[in-house]
């Protein structure tokens, strides 16, 4: 597929666990806490998200003083996005998206003028379904100028002129209205994740996520033997905040010895994988994020038996 249409805006777990009382200072009773994870401070507009650069009408981009082109979609594709789970592409790999203010029953696009400078309507004419998306789902809406637009299960469907590459997804969430398609046309979301589970990461491999997905880590001045402790405490806690503890039953993929919770001193519960405190970082903002890694050589993912990803042997 050309990419033309562009170039005008773009410069851009199974068994319960086995508990180890006084192995690791657990603290009876936090091992079956409801506790939900604490996990990294989600940005005002929440994980997932890119921070918005949204004028009041939510259109989003600075849309450079020119309008974007757009072409056929092409053959649409479905990708599977960290963040979003399963996402609607056109077939060059750009995110297609759908906007809250438009409607589905009757189809009616509600983006003209500036907002489809910013948010290019994906044409009608040339779109085909793939495998994974329903042929019977694809339509097409008039636009007020005439042309015919692309819809999914009755959404509109645009592109964003500041996505650069394929997979991006820059637009999601901007301004609160607009969100990258699933291949049924609904809001693109991740499956809910259990309190602790583990994601593949392409450069530190298999590590371990919260709920959110975000990552978890260790700190290398912790304690894990004979009692579990945390050396991160007042301001430390700040960027490193801690993940309370989760039910054995609400994990996947982690190991379970050593999976429990502690009573740190200042009062508040930790969970420990191997028996080691965890964390996620206030640097990481969306899921998938590893900002935390390496940090100041003391901080590293945690892989699921609770080794610390990349740490000096």
């Amino acid at each position: 597929m050309k990419t033309s249409w562009r170039s005008a805006s773009l410069v851009a777990t199974a068994a319960a666990v086995l508990a180890l009382t006084t192995a690791c200072g657990q603290d009876s009773g936090t091992q079956s806490t409801g506790s939900q994870n604490v996990g990294a401070a989600a940005a005002a507009n929440g994980y997932g998200q890119v921070s918005s650069t949204a004028t009041p009408n939510g259109y989003g981009a600075d849309q450079q003083g020119a309008a974007a082109q757009a072409e056929s979609a092409g053959q649409l594709a479905v990708a599977e996005s960290t963040t979003l789970g399963k996402v609607l592409t056109d077939s060059a790999g750009f995110t297609l998206y759908r906007f809250e203010k438009d409607t589905a029953e009757p189809p009616k696009s509600n983006c003209d003028g500036d907002c489809a400078k910013a948010w290019p309507a994906v044409p009608a004419d040339g779109a085909t379904a793939a495998t994974g998306v329903d042929k019977a789902l694809l339509g097409e809406v008039t636009r007020t100028d005439g042309s015919k637009q692309l819809t999914i299960g009755g959404w509109p469907m645009y592109r964003y002129a500041k996505d650069t590459k394929a997979g991006d997804t820059n637009g999601q969430g901007v301004g609160g209205i607009w969100y990258a398609s699933a291949p049924d046309g609904k809001k693109a979301t991740l499956a809910a994740l259990p309190g602790l589970s583990t994601r593949k990461d392409p450069k530190l491999g298999e590590i371990v996520v919260d709920k959110n997905g975000m990552t978890v880590y260790r700190f290398m001045k912790d304690q894990a033997w004979p009692v579990s402790k945390s050396a991160c405490v007042g301001a430390c806690l700040e960027k490193w905040p801690v993940v309370a503890p989760v039910k054995a039953a609400d994990t996947k993929g982690v190991q379970k010895k050593g999976l429990m919770g502690f009573t740190r001193p200042d009062g508040a519960k930790q969970m420990t994988v191997n028996c080691w405190p965890i964390y996620t970082f206030s640097g990481d903002t969306k899921a998938g994020d590893t900002n935390g890694q390496g940090v100041g050589g003391t901080w590293y993912a945690v892989a699921p038996d609770g080794k610390p990803v990349g740490a000096a042997k």
